[in-house]
Formats: structure tokens, C-alpha cells, sequence
């Protein structure tokens, strides 16, 4: 080790030097930007951000956000440097099975991950979905002398997280909503994967983003005292959010891969790993060293933590004694808890109620849910009126009042749907609303909110092809499909209205993932629960809604939404005239919620001898198979639906009682009833 080396720059090549090693030793990774960013992060974690080790999930905590994942052995390094449960061991098994340090962050695995990151640009929302929850939440609970919910959203984001669109959407947003607790450090070290960023990006994306109305300064990213300044002057930027944008070099001190796409997304080899460390005055043969001055100095901040922490104590005892209402609402919220009343004043609907979109009670469910759960708020992507998630009465949120309960997204729909996963991660239970069609521009932070296990809330309206003279761009035939098959997502298509209403209990009461509310623009029948089940039932997936008349069933017909009308009328149908097929009507508003019943619970719904089946759904049939069986008859959508009125377009497409009917008829006629 050279004598001259000092104790910044000791540090520095630490990360630097940990990051290589760990991905030589995997054979795989991304050494180039833990090695060029190594120097704003240093600056960064020891003399900026406010955090606690022993305690990563401190209320008050700054939070870090690695939008560029790929980077992910930066994150880790700091981690374990500073005292996070991340052992050494941990960092010897860099993308091994079952070790805390994956290829890219994954929140709820390793300490100190605040979200999941990797697909380029997610990040980058995420934290401004952070900034908002911060807003909303220090504005409804600080008092005079108590900002007890002070903290800012930083992130180090590359270029590819500024080419991406959802980046720009969010930075949109975020400069609109004056979100000046943001301070992301830029690594603009002008390469990406295949090569040089100015071969697709020759922007001035410090003019762009002061167009967006944001604070913007460019430094080199190696000189430590620059970005102390940049990074202090940012805090003092209070009303706008801070762009930092840092000159850097990546895989900084290779000796032949610096500045070059082979240091990006493979590791150095051997020889340059050995080259690099003798240029850094590292010694040559050394493996995952951390000199001792270089830990100790690191480990200062778990000291440093314990006494910001225990400050913030006295601050949150004071709190709770002059505001002790406030203080169990807060607890309540970082416990993950609701109201004892939280569902008390949702809207009930009687046997003489007159028909309704499942949008429309879903707007009245969100109204109720809004005056009890002070966790609860959202918006939607420029379509309130059309998806009633837009709560009249109460104030917007905005720049000018951060405790509204309406979020005006804007057509920003892959940002909102981003956002939303930072608000969750914040304590918040967030909604976003669209078409349903337009799912499919938040499809990554859908999947992965999924992957976290967190819980936002999508209320996806105009369902199928009811919505009319729209016409096929707008009718969503394949989305169901879609959205059902990722992983802990629960996909909920109420029959009415009181099965909305249910579908909103299940939503607020579930953990573990994601639920998507799949919701009519067209008004349907209010059932008569004094006729037919309770709507409760719907917390099970699927539940017989209306019994085989004269006999066990020999057909059994399953719905969902709009469609579990029909299919009782097909029933009608089935079980009068001269030959009378007993039918059994089955609503099916969530396989997910179904899947996860005792088997004597399925088979009681779904006998496995009742091998007659019809499933009814204006969309594609991909994944009925599992509840149709081999024989089973699907009436749905086999292409693209059209532009017309909705009873030409359900007429046309065979979504009518006597179609139904015919179908199971058929059907049972083949299977020898």
C-alpha cells in the first residue's frame, strides 16, 4: 500500500477495489460504474445522507435509491462498509444462490435496499413517488418544533436511466409538484452497453431537466469537495428538485477498460483486475481487502446513525406527548395497520338499488375509504371522471397542499404506476387509475411491485369490449391474460356493485403483492344479495352465486364482471322450456383469491364430476383451461373487438344469454346429459 495514499481516497478505492473483486469472483456483474461512481458515494454515505445501520428501517432515515441496478456491488459495498447486516460473507457470494446480494437490488432481501431496481428508469420514479409520500405525510403530521418526518430522497441514476421514458415522465411530475427533497447525483460517464452514449444520445440533459423546472449543477464527480458543495447546495434547493450531474469515468483506473463498454456488464478479467490495482497503489495480489483505516472510518456512521436516532427519539417523545393522536396514526401507519373503523362507511347497495358501473361504486368506495385511512390517497393517469378515482370534496394534492388525497398523474401512466411502488415503500396503501388497456404502459412497475410483495392498488376501468364506440384500440381482449399470469398480482373482475365493494375490502386488508381491480365503464344489475349469496364470498375467488334448480347440476357456468349477468340468464334459460338442463352459475371474480382455497373448498365450487363447463369472459381464453377442463367451451373474444355500439358489438361477439345457453347445451348433449 503506497503511504501517500489518503484516507478519502483509501476509502474510495476500497469500494472501487471490493466491486471488481466481487465480480471477477462471480464471473458476471457490472464493475465499471461501482468503480466510477465509487467517489460521489463515498461523499455521499459518510458526510450527507442520514441513516441508521442498525436500524435501516428508522422512520426519519434519508433514502438512498440505486436507479442504475446494475451498479448494485456499489450499493453493497457501502452497505457492509458502514455496518449494515451485510457480512463479508455475503459479498464472497456476489449473484450466488441464496446469498443477499443479487445481481441487482431486491428490496425485502437485503438490508438497506429500499427498492427493487435494475429495469433502467424505475429508480428514478420511484424515488419521486418517495418525494411525494414525504410531502404528503410531513404536511398532515408536523407540528411547530416537530418536523419529525424530515428526510430527502437521494438516488444515483446513469444514462440509461435518463434515456428511458419513464424518467422523463417522472421528472415532469416531479418538478411540477415543487418536490425539492429529491437530490439525484447523475453518473454521466457517457457510456453505455454497446458503447458510447453518443451514439443515441448527444442531449444536453442538464438544459432539459431545467426546462422541467429543476435545480441543475455539473461537476466532476472525483472531486470530493465539488460534490460536497453541490450536494449541500441541493438541500438548500428547497422548492425544486436537484439534478447533480457528475462527470465520471467508468471502470475509473483500468488500465485498458477505462472510459470503454467492455468495463460496463462484464468482469475485468484477471490481468486487468491486477493492473488496476497497482494503478490505484492498491496491492496487486490482494482479494476483497478492506484496510482497517478505511473500515473504521466507514463504521463511524454506525455511531453517527445511533446518535441521529436517538436525537430523533427525544424529537418523537415530545411528539407524542403533545400530539398523541397524530402519534398513534403514525405508528399505526409504519406498522402496516388500518383503522379498527376502517371499513365501516363503505357503501352498501340494496335489493331496489338501480344499475350501476362498477366504476361508480368503486368511486364511492374510495370516497368512504379516504375519510377513514389517512394512508390512502391517489389519482389517476388524466382519466378521474372516466375512472372515478378522483375524491370530490377534498383537495387535490399539489404544490401548493400536500395533504390532498387526489393525485393528478397526468397521461404519465408508466410513471404513476412507478411511483406508486415509492409511495408503498414510504407507508402509504396508494391507488393509480386508467383504462385498462393502458396497463400495459405500467406493465414493469406492475411486475415489479409484484416482486417486491408490496401492495399498490390499480383500479383498471373500461374492462372489455362494453366500453363501446372506442373501438379495438380501446378494448382490452388480450390485458386479463396478461396481467394474470405475473407472479403474487391479484387480478379482481367484480359481478356488481357489492362485489366491488368487497373487492376494495380484500384489496385494503391484503399483503403480499399487488391487486388490480378490473372495473366496467357500462352500468350492470345490483344482485340481490337477499336472493343471492352475500358478496363477501368474493374474498374466496369464486363461489357458487346461484344454485342448479330441480336436480344436482349438469352444467355449470362461470363469469366474471359484466358477464356474470349474462350467465345467469343463460341459466334461465338452460333450466325452463321442455328439456330443463340444471345449471349451476358460478361467479369468478379472482382465480389468484380461488387458487389460494383448500382443495375441498374448489371441489365443493368446481366438482371435478361436473365436466360441463362454460366460462364467459369478453376477453381471450388463455388460462381458462385449468377451470374448463378438456371438454370444457369458452364463449369470449378469438381476435380484435370493433367499433360500435355495445349491443351491436355483445350481439356480434356472442356474448348473449341464447348464445350461452346454446353452448352448454351442446356441450352436455356431447358429454351424454
Amino acid at each position: 500500500m503506497q503511504p501517500t495514499l489518503d484516507r478519502d481516497r483509501l476509502c474510495i478505492n476500497t469500494l472501487r477495489t471490493l466491486s471488481m473483486d466481487a465480480v471477477e469472483k462471480a464471473k458476471s456483474g457490472h464493475p465499471g460504474l461501482p468503480m466510477g461512481a465509487a467517489a460521489m458515494a463515498y461523499v455521499l454515505w459518510t458526510r450527507f445522507l442520514r441513516y441508521n445501520p442498525a436500524n435501516p428501517g428508522w422512520p426519519a432515515r434519508d433514502r438512498f435509491v440505486l436507479s442504475a441496478g446494475h451498479g448494485s456491488m456499489l450499493l453493497y459495498s457501502l452497505l457492509h462498509l458502514t455496518g449494515f447486516d451485510l457480512p463479508m460473507e455475503e459479498i464472497l457470494r456476489f449473484r450466488q444462490w441464496g446469498s443477499r446480494t443479487p445481481g441487482h437490488p431486491e428490496h425485502g432481501l437485503t438490508p438497506g435496499v429500499e427498492t427493487t431496481t435494475g429495469p433502467l428508469g424505475q429508480g428514478f420514479a420511484n424515488g419521486v413517488g418517495m418525494a411525494l409520500a414525504q410531502k404528503y405525510l410531513s404536511a398532515r403530521y408536523h407540528r411547530p418544533g416537530f418536523a419529525i418526518l424530515d428526510y430527502r430522497i437521494c438516488a444515483l441514476v446513469s444514462d440509461g436511466d435518463l434515456m428511458e421514458g419513464v424518467s422523463s415522465e417522472a421528472a415532469s411530475l416531479a418538478a411540477h409538484l415543487k418536490l425539492g427533497n429529491l437530490i439525484y447525483l447523475y453518473d454521466q460517464n457517457s457510456i453505455c452497453l454497446d458503447g458510447p452514449t453518443n451514439k443515441c444520445f448527444t442531449e444536453e440533459a442538464g438544459k432539459r431537466f431545467q426546462a422541467y423546472g429543476w435545480h441543475t449543477r455539473s461537476i466532476d464527480g472525483n472531486d470530493l469537495e465539488a460534490v460536497t458543495s453541490a450536494l449541500e447546495e441541493a438541500a438548500r434547493e428547497t422548492s425544486r428538485p436537484s439534478l447533480i450531474l457528475a462527470r465520471t469515468h467508468i471502470g475509473h483506473g483500468s488500465p485498458h477498460k477505462q472510459d470503454s463498454s467492455e468495463a460496463h456488464g462484464s468482469p475485468l478479467g484477471a490481468e486487468e483486475v491486477r493492473l488496476t490495482k497497482k494503478n490505484l497503489g492498491w496491492p496487486e495480489d490482494s482479494s476483497f481487502l478492506v484496510p482497517p483505516e478505511a473500515l473504521s472510518h466507514f463504521r463511524k456512521a454506525k455511531e453517527t446513525g445511533a446518535q441521529l436516532e436517538q436525537g430523533w427519539e427525544q424529537l418523537w417523545r415530545g411528539y407524542q406527548k403533545a400530539f398523541p393522536a397524530e402519534a398513534a396514526e403514525l405508528e399505526r401507519i409504519w406498522k402496516g395497520e388500518l383503522p379498527e373503523d376502517w371499513d365501516n362507511s363503505l357503501p352498501t347497495f340494496g335489493a331496489d338499488a338501480k344499475p350501476l358501473a362498477t366504476r361508480e361504486a368503486s368511486g364511492k368506495a374510495i370516497a368512504a375509504l379516504c375519510s377513514k385511512v389517512p394512508q390512502f390517497l391517489g389519482g389517476s393517469a388524466d382519466l378521474g371522471g372516466s375512472t372515478q378515482t378522483y375524491v370530490k370534496g377534498l383537495p387535490d394534492f399539489s404544490a401548493e397542499n400536500y395533504q390532498g388525497r387526489s393525485v393528478w398523474f397526468g397521461v404519465r401512466e408508466h410513471a404513476m404506476g412507478s411511483m406508486l411502488n415509492g409511495m408503498v415503500l414510504s407507508g402509504l396503501i396508494p391507488y393509480g387509475g386508467t383504462f385498462l388497456v393502458f396497463s400495459d404502459y405500467m406493465r414493469p412497475p406492475i411486475r415489479l411491485a409484484a416482486l417486491m410483495e408490496i401492495r399498490p392498488i390499480y383500479v383498471f376501468t373500461h374492462d372489455s369490449i362494453g366500453l363501446g364506440e372506442d373501438g379495438p384500440t380501446h378494448q382490452p381482449v388480450e390485458t386479463l391474460a396478461a396481467l394474470r399470469a405475473i407472479p403474487h398480482l391479484v387480478v379482481i373482475r367484480p359481478a356488481d356493485a357489492t362485489e366491488t365493494v368487497e373487492a376494495w375490502r380484500v384489496a385494503l386488508r391484503h399483503r403480499g403483492g399487488p391487486v388490480a381491480l378490473i372495473l366496467s365503464r357500462q352500468k350492470l344489475p345490483v344482485l340481490d344479495r337477499s336472493v343471492f349469496p352475500k358478496a363477501a364470498a368474493l374474498e374466496r375467488g369464486a363461489y357458487i352465486l346461484s344454485e342448479a334448480k330441480g336436480g344436482d347440476p349438469r352444467a355449470l357456468l362461470m363469469a366474471t364482471g359484466s358477464e356474470v349477468s349474462l350467465a345467469l340468464d343463460a341459466q334461465k334459460l338452460l333450466e325452463s322450456g321442455a328439456s330443463p338442463l340444471p345449471t349451476r352459475v358460478v361467479s369468478f371474480p379472482s382465480w389468484q383469491l380461488f387458487d389460494r382455497q383448500p382443495d375441498d373448498y374448489r371441489d365443493r365450487v368446481l366438482p371435478p364430476s361436473l365436466t360441463c363447463r362454460v366460462a364467459v369472459e369478453a376477453g381471450v381464453s388463455l388460462g381458462w383451461e385449468r377451470y374448463l377442463g378438456p371438454v370444457g367451451a369458452f364463449v369470449g373474444m378469438k381476435g380484435f373487438g370493433a367499433s360500435a355500439p355495445i349491443e351491436d358489438l355483445m350481439r356480434h361477439f356472442g356474448f348473449t344469454a341464447e348464445n350461452v345457453a346454446q353452448r352448454a347445451r351442446e356441450l352436455a348433449a356431447s358429454r351424454g346429459h
